[in-house]
């Protein structure tokens, strides 16, 4: 696991490396990711627009403030993602805005598909479910790990495929809505 995370930190990207990628994607008609399709492009231009308003209007608690303002010890913020996953483009945002708080905390970014052998390190019940944060310290050891999304979105997604077997267009219209009424609340007290 460790050499595939320090075999994954030398593929990096800023935050703003990573917005400028997807936006400039989208300019081809293209998605991150190996696979092409319509479909992950109009995901990723969702998405896109999700993000930038996110970025101009998401709002940190004084408690997250509070709380990340302490972290005293150098970690890396890891962040195993793509374009054209609506969680990641609802709970990047607020991750980039938490990371910024600390001088100590520094956020990276790689791709999925670019770096299988991470993401098959840190898979969420068998599953490559993405976003995935790993918290490192200064050597590279794991601290913690969080995603794909917060608990209570995890237990809606949890119920419906339970009482559905799958994952439809209106529940993913349903997890949408709940993520713009929370406003990133739920990522902050999670983090």
């Amino acid at each position: 696991m460790k050499n595939s995370i320090e075999k994954s930190l030398k593929n990096t990207i800023s935050y703003s490396e990573y917005r400028t990628l997807v936006n400039h994607l989208l300019t081809e008609d293209k998605s991150t990711g190996h696979e092409q399709s319509e479909a992950l492009t109009n995901y990723s231009l969702l998405n896109d627009r999700r993000m930038k308003r996110l970025d101009k209007t998401i709002k940190i608690s004084d408690e997250t403030i509070q709380e990340f303002q302490k972290a005293q010890e150098p970690q890396t913020w890891l962040v195993i993602t793509e374009g054209w996953c609506g969680d990641a483009a609802q709970n990047l945002p607020v991750i980039n805005k938490i990371a910024d708080l600390s001088e100590n905390i520094d956020l990276k970014i790689v791709l999925r598909d670019d770096n299988l052998e991470l993401m098959d390190s840190f898979l969420t019940n068998g599953g490559r479910s993405i976003p995935k944060l790993i918290a490192l310290d200064a050597d590279n050891n794991v601290l913690n790990t969080w995603g794909p999304r917060p608990t209570v979105a995890t237990n809606m997604v949890a119920d419906y495929k339970a009482a559905n077997g799958s994952l439809d267009a209106e529940f993913k219209q349903d997890l949408q809505v709940w993520y713009n009424k929370n406003k990133g609340q739920s990522v902050q007290t999670i983090l």
